[in-house]
């Protein structure tokens, strides 16, 4: 995969400049670093270090700046996110939080035994910011996903993955920001969009209870990309289900998506990459959005009602 400056592209196929605002911090507070250490305090000498077209030339006095209204202002919290009837986080029962091995990259496989979750690979890579220090990379938080196999089952919950725990994973965030995870792309149930959920932590440690979480919520799929991989038959009827289904029906999106659909490149034969920001500001309380009319039971595959949420 490609990298710049020890970090995984969000967006694979495009050029540096353009992997997003989440990055470009990213970029801009780990040169910061360097510059401090250098004498060179300044924002400015930073951003001029992440342009294309920026030169070796020595700076000056005058090319030192604070970061502009705008950097600060960029971002809008990510919606909190009703986190279904299968966290797998001990909230309603199993806690696939506990079990040692949960932090891991690769989340195709259970944790205690070899069973595989098949289907078109997925790298998604999701970048934590926190808005309450301006925006910059929130360093070490615990990030956990999970979602459906490729036929809508979840595991430690269908009565045939009951013992099974894939596509469940924990990863800390990286002086950056960033989380990348190794996954599949989730099938697509009856009443619900093509989805993954996640819950976001102060520190690794707070991961031992659920309600230590400063943000659930979850991130929407492409309707082409998601069309294309449920053409394949490991996927039963999620291309049915999808067909059934609109962003505007669905009972989590439906009050606006555009903010937690991940940015995705590649296809159905080679797999896909995807990348999300997501800014959380740790300093104020949750406020759950809950969509509009249509589906079951927000999360679930069986209309299950979801366990209650601090």
């Amino acid at each position: 995969m490609r990298q710049f400056e020890g970090r995984t592209l969000p967006h694979q196929l495009d050029d540096v400049e353009d992997q997003g605002l989440g990055f470009d911090l990213g970029t801009v507070f780990s040169r910061r670093t360097v510059l401090g250490a250098l004498g060179l305090s300044g924002v400015g000498v930073a951003l001029a270090a992440c342009s294309p077209n920026s030169t070796t030339t020595a700076p000056t006095t005058t090319t030192t700046t604070t970061p502009t209204s705008e950097a600060v202002t960029a971002f809008t919290e990510l919606k909190s996110e009703t986190a279904g009837p299968y966290p797998g986080d001990g909230s309603n029962g199993p806690d696939v939080l506990e079990l040692s091995g949960v932090e891991r990259q690769d989340i195709t496989t259970s944790i205690d035994s070899d069973t595989v979750a098949e289907g078109v690979p997925l790298t998604l890579t999701m970048n934590i910011v926190d808005m309450s220090k301006n925006n910059q990379p929130m360093e070490g938080a615990a990030v956990y996903i999970w979602h459906c196999d490729a036929p809508g089952r979840y595991s430690m919950y269908d009565s045939e993955l009951a013992n099974e725990t894939y596509l469940r994973g924990v990863q800390i965030t990286d002086k950056y920001g960033q989380v990348t995870f190794d996954t599949i792309f989730p099938g697509c149930y009856t009443g619900r969009w093509a989805h993954i959920h996640f819950e976001v932590f102060p520190d690794r440690a707070s991961i031992t209870d659920s309600t230590n979480n400063i943000l659930t919520s979850q991130i929407a799929l492409d309707e082409t990309a998601a069309a294309s991989v449920y053409a394949l038959d490991v996927y039963g009827n999620s291309l049915s289900n999808l067909n059934n289904i609109s962003l505007e029906s669905d009972n989590v999106f439906s009050d606006g998506w555009d903010q937690q659909m991940a940015h995705l490149t590649g296809d159905a034969t080679n797999g896909f990459i995807a990348s999300i920001d997501i800014p959380i500001d740790p300093t104020t309380e949750q406020i759950q959005s809950m969509g509009g009319p249509g589906g079951n039971a927000p999360g679930g595959p069986d209309g299950m009602a979801p366990p209650q949420r601090p």
